[in-house]
């Protein structure tokens, strides 16, 4: 009978990585790779628990890189979109990376179409949220904006929106996930707020909000309802270009919401 090995892991993508140089050092066909929060031991399963090692896991990451650049985004963001079981489904995609690097768009493959496809769920995501969120300014000055996001996207996102607001300090906050991005104008860090008193609704008003804010979306939405041509709506449309469930990011689509 066949044992399965097991590696469980920290849960981030270094980790992850390492686990991927464990099983690849043991010279494993297949590995189950899990996060620790959500470990499960089957029946048949050999345990194996893995401290993250950066230098291992830069290894890794260099040999993929070297093989192949549309594999590296490939696998990062589809780490990123925490579908279950991807983890396995990566190391069987990096083992077929390793031995060609012609591999990563041999799309008959149903492993690399699998991350393949995944890969571009999150990158439009990513994108989706680079054009949706919405900052609310608050009485401390820093500009606030609450996301939940189907995947994890924020490691995504930093370049961006550091660089397009490089003058003003940001939260970005993940309610899905319980941690955001905060930007001082020198650097970005991860933090870890309580929202439990209704802070992060972008909808309803805040008293951490400043008046001045409301009042702008109130003038925005104004705005944005004198310029609209009922005639010429054409919803089937606008929902494509703005799915519903982004619209309670957007002052203009308060009433809506």
């Amino acid at each position: 009978m066949t044992t399965t090995k097991t590696f469980i892991y920290d849960g981030s993508f270094n980790g992850f990585l390492t686990a991927v140089f464990a099983g690849f050092e043991q010279k494993l066909p297949f590995a189950d790779i899990q996060k620790e929060r959500l470990a499960q031991n089957g029946l048949f399963s050999e345990t194996e628990t893995i401290f993250t090692n950066i230098e291992l896991a830069k290894r890794v990451w260099n040999g993929i890189k070297n093989r192949s650049n549309i594999a590296i985004k490939n696998i990062y963001f589809s780490f990123l979109s925490g579908e279950r079981n991807m983890e396995p489904l990566l190391y069987q995609y990096i083992r077929k990376i390793m031995g060609s690097k012609y591999v990563a768009s041999d799309f008959s493959d149903a492993c690399i179409l699998k991350i393949s496809q995944t890969a571009q769920k999150v990158h439009r995501e990513k994108h989706r949220m680079e054009a949706f969120v919405r900052f609310q300014l608050t009485k401390d000055g820093i500009y606030f904006a609450n996301i939940e996001p189907d995947f994890d996207v924020l490691p995504l996102i930093s370049k961006h929106f550091k660089e397009r607001y490089a003058d003003q300090p940001w939260i970005i906050y993940d309610l899905k996930r319980n941690y955001g991005l905060y930007y001082d104008l020198h650097g970005v860090e991860i933090i870890t707020m309580d929202l439990s008193n209704g802070f992060g609704n972008s909808i309803q008003k805040s008293a951490a909000m400043t008046n001045e804010e409301y009042d702008y979306q109130d003038l925005w939405n104004n705005y944005f309802k004198s310029t609209n041509i009922k005639s010429r709506i054409n919803k089937k449309l606008h929902t494509q270009h703005i799915p519903k469930r982004y619209w309670k990011y957007l002052s203009e689509k308060k009433e809506a919401v």
